[in-house]
Order: structure tokens, then sequence, then C-alpha cells
């Protein structure tokens, strides 16, 4: 608790610092109603309501930094509060009648739906302190061009990309021999998928379906997209607008469909709905999972489910069992592919995976009472100070590239993999909320085809997987421009 309190005094201190030393932010620019409500002089005695992630609430970080903000805008009467309301609130619904927040954080495209009806605004971004440390990619999730001009609508915090999560201690004693052919000193199971889906065989086989390497929710079209984009899949045509040309059955989008296919035959049948991301935490704590894949921003939960698993089973210390737990929970790049898309394919040539990803970030309501207060608030939380306190606290992969820089690791390597387009952030449109019914009923019956009878499997041939994403891509382009 003393550390806690020592950590949010030093940061209130420099950020109080660097606010005097900058002055009042002088932020203007007209917004797309051609209105200017950035004037840089900010509202007094205010108070700005904050809608931020729950995994935020739950790690203490969002009261930490409600509580720093506050302290360095005391003097102008400016305090930040809990929205206290569901992260996925309708603005739409809610702002008009002044029920919704005043700053948004969520995922780029729950942001960006709501620019068609000016219910966010356009931000002075250049303006921010953060601006020249995200990367154009991160940008570009928040841009879009009215009337042949250019606005952003949100200040990417942090980047949505799946890692593959493993317990080192339950890799098999021999694995430096058997399971490293490289000799790179990396577990071929957490760079291959070949491997780890052999490794996943094995582990069932010989605990008789009591343990298991790889699971994974197959039906969640978050994770599963990506197997389709590595092999020439998209969501829309030309750089994510085109909504007339809907693209997860493209090029050979049907080798991961049956990647995927074959992931769920060395599974049980919890991959077919939710049950495995409900689960995986325990489960990868008690030792059924070996592997699972997730986010950056949820690494925290895994290590206290397996910090508190040390505690029952080995009786260990609460700071021995984390410092174990830290240890041996490794989040690691997601594996390559076999160019064959088939996964008894150990020997062959290998693709890169893509997979699909996000820019979280914050917006500013267009019903805000406050909207410089409410930016000067974005200005802090995106801060050096706080974005690096944010990732030591939820494990987030930073959008800031000195923050990335600073803490190394795989948060260097997810900008990495936005910047060279292995991570195919969500378009930042209304429409791509209506990919997920479509793609989730298909990836759940994908995922339930092992498990059935063998006269009544549906997709042992690349023509009925092919089929199958093409029914996806007309469900989707009718939900979009037929039904409506």
């Amino acid at each position: 608790m003393t550390r806690n309190i020592m950590v949010l005094t030093a940061h209130i201190l420099i950020l109080a610092i660097l606010l005097t030393s900058m002055g009042v932010m002088s932020l203007a620019r007209d917004d797309a109603q051609g209105q200017t409500k950035f004037t840089g002089e900010l509202e007094r005695n205010v108070t700005l309501r904050i809608l931020e992630n729950d995994t935020a609430k739950e790690k203490g970080y969002f009261q930490e930094l409600l509580d720093a903000f506050n302290a360095a805008y005391a003097e102008y009467g400016i305090v930040a509060v809990d929205a206290n309301m569901d992260q996925y609130t309708d603005l739409e619904q809610d702002g008009p009648y002044g029920y919704g927040p005043d700053v948004l954080y969520q995922a780029n495209d729950a942001l960006m739906k709501y620019t068609d009806g000016k219910h966010i605004q356009p931000l002075p971004v250049e303006e921010l302190d953060c601006y020249e440390q995200i990367s154009e990619e991160a940008w570009d999730a928040y841009t879009v061009e009215y009337d042949g001009e250019e606005y952003v609508f949100g200040v990417p915090v942090n980047i949505q990309g799946p890692l593959l999560y493993y317990r080192k201690d339950l890799l098999p004693e021999n694995w430096q021999a058997e399971w490293d052919r490289d000799k790179n000193g990396v577990p071929d199971m957490t760079e291959y998928w070949t491997e780890l889906y052999a490794y996943s065989k094995k582990l069932r086989e010989e605990s008789n379906g009591a343990k298991f390497g790889y699971m994974k929710s197959l039906f969640d079209p978050y994770f599963s997209s990506g197997f389709l984009f590595s092999y020439g899949g998209y969501v829309f045509g030309e750089g994510g607008t085109d909504t007339t040309d809907i693209g997860f059955s493209a090029g050979d989008a049907k080798k991961g469909a049956w990647v995927l296919r074959q992931l769920a035959s060395a599974m049980n049948q919890d991959c077919i709905d939710d049950t495995v991301t409900v689960n995986a935490y325990s489960m990868l704590a008690n030792g059924t999972y070996f592997a699972t894949m997730t986010t950056p921003d949820v690494y925290t939960l895994f290590i206290d489910e397996l910090a508190k698993e040390y505690m029952r089973a080995e009786g260990l210390s609460e700071t021995a069992a984390y410092a174990k737990a830290e240890e041996n929970l490794v989040a690691a790049d997601i594996p390559k592919l076999p160019m064959s898309g088939d996964l008894e394919d150990r020997n062959g040539e290998t693709v890169d995976s893509v997979m699909m990803g996000g820019i979280n970030g914050y917006a500013i309501s267009a019903y805000t009472k406050a909207p410089n207060a409410a930016l000067a608030f974005v200005d802090f939380a995106t801060s050096f100070e706080m974005i690096s306190r944010r990732n030591e606290l939820l494990g987030i992969a930073p959008a800031r590239d000195d923050v990335a820089a600073k803490v190394g690791g795989l948060s260097k390597t997810i900008n990495a993999d936005l910047d060279a387009g292995r991570i195919a952030v969500m378009p930042s449109t209304r429409a791509v909320a209506q990919i997920w019914t479509p793609t989730q009923t298909f990836f759940s019956d994908l995922a339930k085809d092992p498990f059935r009878l063998p006269d009544e499997q549906k997709y042992l041939s690349e023509e009925a997987l092919q089929k199958g994403l093409e029914n996806v891509d007309a469900q989707i382009y009718s939900a979009i421009h037929t039904l409506n």
C-alpha cells in the first residue's frame, strides 16, 4: 500500500510539473459541424464522467488515474469520476438525453461507429503529448475523411493483438531434445501451429482426455478470423472501407478454416461455445490447459489465477506465488502457420500468422458540456507516466512507442506486428457490427464438425469449406446492404 501511494504521488508531481511548464493547453480546431469547441480555456468546477473498461477498474488502475488527474486539476475545480456504466454503453442512444459519459475508452470499431451520427468529436490530436509517439497505423484506426478533409476522432491507448499464453512449467522435461528441432532454445509448440497441434494431440491421448494442449473458444470471430486472414481473407475491401466487397472467403481462406477444424479435433466440445473463454484462467492455472490465445490486457488476470493455484496447491506465500506465476506464465507471439494449410505438414514451409486486432483508445462525447476539460483528461491519461502505469498494472501493449520501447518484450513485438501488417485492425466503420453473427455461426459449426458422427460431418473438403465461407460473405452483405 505504501509503495502504491509513493508511486502515485510521484506520478502526480511529475504530471503537475509537466502541466505547469506547458501552461494551459491551447487546443483548437473546427469540428465536422464547423464549430470550435476546443478553445484551450478549461471549464471550471465541472465533473467529467469517464467510461473505462472493467479490467482497469478491477485492477485498480482506473481509480489511480482518477486520483492522479483530480489532484493535478484541483485548482480548476475539475473532477473526473467513474461514469458507472456498462463498458459497452451505447452513446448513440444515451448521449442525446444526457446519460452518456464525457470520455469513452473502447476499441476503435466500437468508438468509430459514432462518427457518422456526430456523437463523438474530432480532436486536435497534434497538440497532445502522445501525438508524435504513436504510429500512423494506430492513428489511422481513428481517422475518417469528410468532404475531402481528414478528421481524427480518437486517441490510441493500447494495441489489441492476440498472444499465445502458455505455462513454461508444463513443458515436457525433454522438450529441448524432442520439441526444439531448430535448436533455437524456444519450444517448437510455441513457434509453429503444426507442433502445437501435434503436442495437443499427444497430451489429450496420453491423459485420456483429461489434459489438453491448445484450447480456445473457436466460435469467437475475433480470434478465429485471423486464420482466414493469414491465407488471404479480409473483412472489407479497399483498406476496410468497401463494404460491398466482403472477403472472409477470399484468397485461400479455406486453408485457415481447415486449420481451425483440425485444432478443434485436438480439443473437446468446450471449444464450440464460450466455455473455454470463461474457464481459461482457472484451467491454465490448474494445468488442464497448456496454452490458449487472448489479448495482452488480461495478462494480470492469468497471473492472479496462477498465483492462487500455487498458494493453494503448494502452500507458497503470496509473494512467492506471484513470483513463480510471473516466471512460468509466458505470453508469446502467435505461432507460424503451414503454407499448405495442413497441420499434419510438420516439415513444409511456413507463413506468418495475421490476426485480427484493434486499437483501444479514448474518444470525447459530442454531448459533453466541458470539451476542454475532457481533452485535458485524455491528454493526461495518455501521458508517458499514465500509459506506463497502465502497462504495469494491466499488461497492455502500449500504442505509445516510447512506452513500448521502455517496457520492451511483447509490447515492442506487438507494435512491430502492427507496423508490419501482422495485425489486421478491425475496420473503423459501423458496418463491422454485421460481421459477428454470421462468422460466429460458421466458426461454431466448424468447431462442432469433428464431434459429429462420421457420416454427419460437413467440412471435410475444400469445396465444403469454401462454400461455408462464401455463405458467410453473403450473409454479411445482406445484413449491411439488403436487410437495411
